[in-house]
């Protein structure tokens, strides 16, 4: 059983997709495709834009997608037994599971970047990662604390990052250090994704959801917000609108598709974020960064 999983933002880089364009007529295809929808050169901007220009959130997440989904196209054979991506990844997944088009996915990826963005003006936000707690220590800390701060990503057991205001999330932090964690260290980010401050983005993304048909996807594919598999169309769209403000269940995903039979990760995407988090998770499962 094979388990093919995308990057969400951060993973970006300078060249970034670059080898492929250049490698693949498929790849060149759909960069132009990608460049005719988003009305600019944005395969340029991947190719040679600096690291400031590619971190703009509406640039960074089509970007990180049009990687992702143009690597996984150009994959010979593809036949993906289970699906799955990180917050952004998750829409790369969609697409490559066929349950919507390339062209559908990367206009929800450009509505849901610049829903996030103009979220992200209306309060001063950040997120950080805690590093040797559990779980139940940040929640609980995060719990008490007066104004918006929750845990957004498990990414491991012992990598937990939290979502909020600034002040809420240093806060937060000095409380963890004193509880004994080994690291708190603030992300550079410019919002608090997955948490209750991206509520007014919800319905951009929503309305732009519903105006597509969703197709039956060709595997399972592992939602963040609960890190269950399915199927289900109307369940899919569902859970897509509810990651904007809910906690990105990685590490239980990857558990989940581990006891689901998967015995290789095939890391589909600009660098290998993923592939470091999974080896955190679990050291014994097979992890292979793709690459053309």
């Amino acid at each position: 059983m094979k388990a093919f999983i995308f990057p969400g933002q951060g993973s970006q880089f300078s060249g970034m997709g670059q080898e492929l364009y250049q490698s693949s007529e498929k790849a060149k295809k759909m960069f132009t495709v990608a460049n005719e929808f988003m009305g600019f050169d944005i395969s340029k901007l991947m190719f040679k834009g600096s690291s400031e220009e590619l971190k703009k959130t509406n640039v960074t997440q089509p970007a990180i997608f049009i990687h992702s989904t143009i690597l996984a196209a150009c994959i010979p054979d593809f036949h993906p037994n289970m699906v799955a991506g990180h917050s952004l990844g998750e829409f790369s997944a969609l697409v490559a599971s066929k349950c919507i088009s390339f062209k559908e996915g990367l206009g929800l990826v450009t509505k849901r970047a610049e829903a996030m963005y103009n979220a992200c003006q209306l309060q001063q936000s950040t997120m950080a990662a805690i590093i040797g707690l559990d779980a139940d220590i940040i929640e609980n800390t995060c719990n008490q604390h007066n104004d918006i701060v929750v845990a957004a990503n498990y990414n491991t057991p012992n990598q937990i990052v939290i979502s909020g205001t600034i002040d809420a999330v240093d806060s937060v932090c000095s409380n963890l250090r004193e509880e004994g964690a080994k690291k708190t260290v603030i992300l550079p980010v410019n919002g608090a994704f997955h948490s209750p401050l991206m509520q007014p983005a919800k319905k951009t993304l929503e309305e732009a959801i519903n105006n597509i048909q969703f197709q039956k996807p060709i595997c399972p594919i592992y939602q963040n917000v609960n890190a269950q598999a399915t199927i289900d169309k109307n369940v899919i769209k569902s859970n897509l609108i509810l990651q904007l403000t809910a906690p990105v269940k990685w590490y239980q995903t990857i558990e989940n598709i581990i006891l689901d039979g998967a015995l290789e990760f095939f890391e589909v995407g600009p660098g290998n974020i993923l592939s470091g988090i999974n080896k955190r998770i679990n050291r014994s499962i097979k992890i292979i960064k793709v690459e053309i």
